[in-house]
């Protein structure tokens, strides 16, 4: 693919910034292949006293700030990339927080009454002016009446005006980085830089109209129906549209805030472990989750419930990448590493020309160390990138579908740390993680009492569907046949699944054809 000219010159002008505000300095060089060790020397003669005496942080803070809006998601997306751009650079841009400045109150009327073809006043009794920005948009406080006359508040996301030129453009700008990247380093395929961009696009193209991010949120409010310690906003959709999402307005405490929580009579702990429980419910049981879970996105109501907001950044996972998560979780709770190297054989992340048993002798590298810490110390961020180092001696291609839930993982954990201090990232995850496997993979749901543990059910989960509706036929068949049908034991099914799990076929099917002959004989 041809780099365009005028990408060309605006990745060169972001470069530039870059360079001014020491952020090549953050580079490691030792890896780069020469000529991309000689451009990170010349941008760092380019940059500014002042950059030098500022911290990693703030460098990349002030850099992307400087760049715009695009340049604050990409910096945010590429949090999840530790393999990529190094975990030092990681760690500074996962603290990255949008601090754009609002476009006022006038502009954002300018924008409602375009999108509802008359005046504010019409549509809100009172409407504030910003009380928070980001790079996609900005919220109000406004008041709404009802028909019975009933007042309320509630929140307004209002899309900032021509963020969608400005997106389009600088994503031209990353396509170009990434064909770059790709062209003076071969070896960087692997990691799929334009693939990355690709996610970032879609992402971005869905914040882009409100109204699907208020169909998020009324997809989560389903799922999570009835979910203990866990909420999310109402949607008013007749006062939503493209550009303008209406929301119930939360009073309640930000999770950036511990004292505060604590001030309002909430357990730290209690709320630290409610987080954590609830994002791997929605990774793991619906594949749908907020993918932006910081804590500004955060709040503790009255009730002590964790509310989320502004769901503009969703993930979605597969039946296999949520099985892939749950093994891959579970094995690590339970140090079983060569079941975590056959996931990601089955899975395809690791080409079969590697041995299982090297693969989990290296994973043991990552799990023993961690396993001897004290709980507090042991995390999820260090876990992914150490895995990140590890894989990539395995060729282990990059998935772009796990991208968003590594990062939401990472940030998650960091916030409930933030809580409490002491966090047992493993101890909080095990009755999640094991109730998706009892339910998914377990014949019976019976996990302790399955003989040889996490990786006899997997293979079993293979199989024993099949098998389960074979068994509903012949007894729906038979029942056809009497009038009064035929009802297969707990324990008979329980002993097929295990059958099927251990891949004996003969002794399937034997227990099968014990079960017709027995059936037989009852009604003849």
């Amino acid at each position: 693919m041809a780099l365009g000219i005028a990408a060309l010159f605006r990745l060169a002008a972001a470069g530039f910034v870059l360079a001014r505000e020491g952020a090549f300095g953050l580079v490691d060089i030792d890896d780069l292949p020469s000529g991309a060790r000689l451009g990170v020397r010349l941008g760092r003669l380019l940059e500014r006293r002042s950059a030098a005496d500022a911290d990693r942080g703030e460098r990349i803070t002030a850099a992307l700030n400087k760049l715009g809006p695009s340049y604050v998601k990409l910096g945010q997306f590429m949090a999840t990339r530790p393999d990529f751009v190094g975990e030092d650079v990681a760690d500074a841009l996962g603290r990255l927080r949008d601090e754009i400045e609002p476009f006022g109150e006038p502009a954002a009327r300018v924008v409602i009454e375009k999108n509802f073809g008359r005046p504010v006043e019409t549509i809100f009794a009172s409407f504030s002016p910003p009380l928070a920005a980001a790079s996609i948009a900005q919220v109000h406080k406004a008041e709404v009446v009802e028909r019975d006359g009933s007042r309320h508040a509630v929140a307004v996301k209002v899309l900032r005006p021509g963020v969608r030129a400005r997106f389009h453009r600088d994503l031209e700008t990353f396509y170009a980085g990434a064909h770059l990247v790709e062209r003076v380093d071969p070896a960087m395929k692997r990691l799929k830089p334009i693939a990355v961009v690709d996610t970032l696009a879609r992402s971005v193209s869905m914040e882009m109209d409100l109204r699907l991010e208020a169909a998020a949120l009324s997809e989560m409010a389903e799922r999570t129906k009835g979910d203990p310690g866990f909420r999310v906003p109402r949607v008013d959709w007749a006062r939503t549209a493209r550009d303008v999402l209406t929301l119930e307005w939360i009073d309640g405490v930000k999770l950036s805030d511990p004292a505060g929580i604590e001030a309002a009579g909430h357990d730290l702990k209690a709320v630290a472990r409610r987080l954590m429980q609830a994002f791997l419910r929605h990774a793991m049981r619906d594949g749908f989750f907020h993918a932006d879970m910081h804590q500004g996105n955060l709040f503790v109501d009255a009730a002590g419930d964790v509310v989320a907001v502004d769901f503009g950044i969703m993930g979605r996972l597969g039946q296999a990448e949520r099985r892939f998560l749950a093994e891959i979780l579970y094995g690590f709770i339970k140090r079983d590493y060569l079941r975590i190297a056959e996931v990601h054989m089955e899975a395809g992340y690791v080409p079969a020309r590697h041995a299982p048993e090297d693969f989990a002798q290296a994973l043991r590298a990552i799990g023993e160390p961690i396993h001897g810490q004290p709980a507090s110390d042991i995390s999820m961020a260090k876990l992914l990138t150490l895995l990140f180092e590890v894989t990539e001696l395995f060729d282990m291609q990059t998935r772009p579908e796990l991208l968003m839930l590594q990062k939401t993982m990472v940030v998650v954990e960091g916030v409930a740390r933030s809580l409490d201090p002491e966090f047992d990232m493993w101890a909080a995850s095990e009755p999640v993680v094991r109730e998706w496997i009892e339910r998914n993979l377990g014949p019976l749901g019976k996990l302790q009492e399955a003989g040889s543990g996490i990786a006899d059910l997997g293979r079993a989960a293979t199989g024993l569907p099949a098998l389960l509706q074979n068994g509903a036929r012949i007894a729906a068949q038979l029942s056809d046949a009497t009038r009064d049908g035929i009802t297969l034991s707990p324990e008979t099914v329980e002993a097929i699944g295990r059958a099927e799990g251990r891949g004996n076929r003969w002794l399937t099917i034997g227990v099968w054809v014990a079960v017709v002959l027995l059936a037989w004989n009852m009604f003849t």
